[in-house]
């Protein structure tokens, strides 16, 4: 396994978090961890893009960049979301850029012990990316302003790990478990 110089390991010893917010800009892979960890921790994945007011959906399909009062009530529906009752599953993942640190504040409010993890990396890494994915409302034109949002976690944000984008799905799987101190129920998907 890699080791990345900036990710903070989860401090806290004990008890392992439930709740894991999966965070950066469009296109880093968010959806693609939250479903490695979904299938190899046996726990509900949830994508924050799902929840967006239908106005949200219709402003960035028109490369509108959304503002703070277009992503508060989206960022409740996300903690409320997330917080919810967990039923058969262990714990919960959620992909949700969480750009700024405001934003990270609501959802920890709204969800108390949530953990977050930041796919970080360049805006050349992700371009191809974006430009790559087919049916999704974000268009590549509007990463810059995700750049633009994006406040990096404070190394004050304890309860937040940063690992590369670049990453396999797989290494960032075995990373992430190792990192909440969760053993994998199922092997991670085999996705690049």
């Amino acid at each position: 396994m890699s080791t990345y110089e900036t990710h903070r390991p989860l401090r806290t010893p004990a008890p392992p978090p439930k709740r894991l917010v999966i965070m950066g800009v469009s296109g880093c892979g968010k959806t693609s961890l939250a479903d490695g960890l979904g299938v190899a921790l046996g726990w509900d994945v949830l994508d924050a893009d799902h929840l967006h007011p239908a106005t949200n959906i219709e402003k960035m399909r028109q490369g509108i960049p959304l503002q703070d009062a277009d992503r508060w009530p989206w960022l409740d529906a996300v903690a409320t979301s997330l917080a919810a009752p967990l039923g058969a599953s262990d714990g919960r993942v959620v992909a949700c850029s969480a750009l700024k640190r405001v934003y990270r504040e609501t959802i920890r409010r709204g969800c108390p012990g949530t953990h977050f993890v930041f796919l970080e990396g360049t805006f050349e890494a992700v371009l191809p990316r974006l430009q790559a994915r087919a049916g999704h409302y974000m268009p590549a034109s509007l990463l810059q302003t995700q750049f633009a949002t994006l406040e990096c976690p404070g190394t004050d944000e304890h309860d937040v790990s940063t690992l590369p984008l670049t990453w396999p799905v797989a290494e960032l799987v075995a990373t992430v478990t190792s990192l909440i101190g969760l053993p994998c129920q199922a092997a991670p998907l085999n996705q690049e």
